[in-house]
């Protein structure tokens, strides 16, 4: 209240100031007259009677919203990633990172999968020659097929993540692929721009997902799904909020009836960007079965756009052919792209 009261009285003597004598004597009373009031809600009412609050004065605030529009052009982790914001460009068939990409030149499991196993399939017949250390690595992109930003603010995706395990350390077996996934996907893509609890509502996406590893049987594995992806950041924080619904098959073609006893129904990504550094956890759990997964990620600057990549994972599902076997491995290499 006492601010008001000093702005009302700068107010009238700046303006007395540019008028004639007269007036500024008037003016002058009239705003000690005001001054000598001792109720303070009337010495106001006094003050605002010679010079009314304006538009831009202080105001009582208004609550803020859990959910708000935002406006201004701030760095977002999610911009470049989904084409958010690009005016007078065509985005369309840019080759854009989705997931990270990246070379483990070696990746270390202290419980190598040696007998795949599924309740579809009849064991296999003996176990098979697995060396603990092997490479592994990942390529992922996405490319903008149309675009609907101006008509209903969406856009259409396809992306694709492909990850492979190498033996390359096992000469004895002619340094094999021990497991490829091929993860094809296609989105469409929603660009809220809302701001929720203090982060920022980038994305939201609804896609069809599948994921198959390509073998013969009895080590064919494969499932489809619908997924929901939410992806948020707040300065250097990013979060992506992934749930999804398995589409079932018939029995006689599922490959692996239980995988969301281990899989779950969604993972959530966290980032943090400090300076050239990126850390990245991923985390997975199916509380009906007390099953799950984390993978954590460091990458840091090497040359250029390499990047070194250290990779830590424990639990179930790293690859297909593994997801219902529980492992702990690390690796370390170099990366092109990050999460985010």
């Amino acid at each position: 209240m006492r601010n008001r009261i000093v702005v009302a009285a700068a107010a009238v003597l700046i303006a007395s100031a540019a008028r004639p004598s007269t007036a500024d004597a008037v003016e002058r009373a009239e705003l000690e007259a005001c001054a000598r009031i001792a109720d303070p809600s009337a010495r106001l009412a006094c003050f605002d009677r010679l010079v009314p609050p304006t538009a831009g004065g202080p105001t009582q605030s208004e609550p803020t919203p859990l959910i708000a529009p935002v406006t201004g052009g701030e760095a977002s982790l999610l911009r470049e990633r989904w084409a958010i914001g690009v005016e007078g460009r065509d985005s369309r068939f840019d080759l854009r990172p989705h997931k990270p990409s990246y070379f483990l030149l070696a990746r270390y499991s202290d419980a190598p999968n040696e007998l795949p196993t599924s309740p579809s399939k009849p064991p296999l017949a003996e176990p098979q020659s697995v060396r603990p250390t092997e490479a592994k690595y990942q390529v992922s992109f996405k490319v903008k097929l149309a675009d609907f930003e101006d008509w209903f603010g969406a856009s259409i995706w396809a992306g694709y993540t492909q990850q492979s395990q190498w033996q390359v350390y096992n000469p004895g077996l002619s340094r094999p692929f021990r497991e490829t996934n091929y993860e094809p996907e296609a989105m469409l893509a929603f660009h809220p721009d809302r701001s929720v609890l203090g982060w920022r509502l980038r994305l939201v996406a609804i896609g069809i997902n599948h994921q198959s590893n390509g073998r013969s049987e009895p080590l064919s594995r494969s499932w489809n799904r619908a997924t929901l992806t939410l992806g948020f950041d707040r300065g250097d924080f990013g979060l992506l909020v992934r749930p999804w619904v398995r589409i079932k098959e018939p029995a006689e073609k599922d490959d692996n009836p239980d995988i969301t006893r281990y899989l779950g129904h969604g993972d959530v990504v966290g980032v943090y960007r400090w300076r050239e550094h990126t850390l990245s956890a991923l985390a997975r759990y199916n509380p009906a079965s007390g099953k799950g997964a984390a993978q954590l990620s460091w990458t840091f600057p090497l040359h250029r756009r390499v990047r070194g990549h250290v990779q830590y994972f424990t639990g179930y599902g790293e690859s297909l052919i593994d997801y219902n076997v529980r492992q702990n491995t690390f690796g370390i290499g170099i990366a092109l792209a990050d999460w985010l």
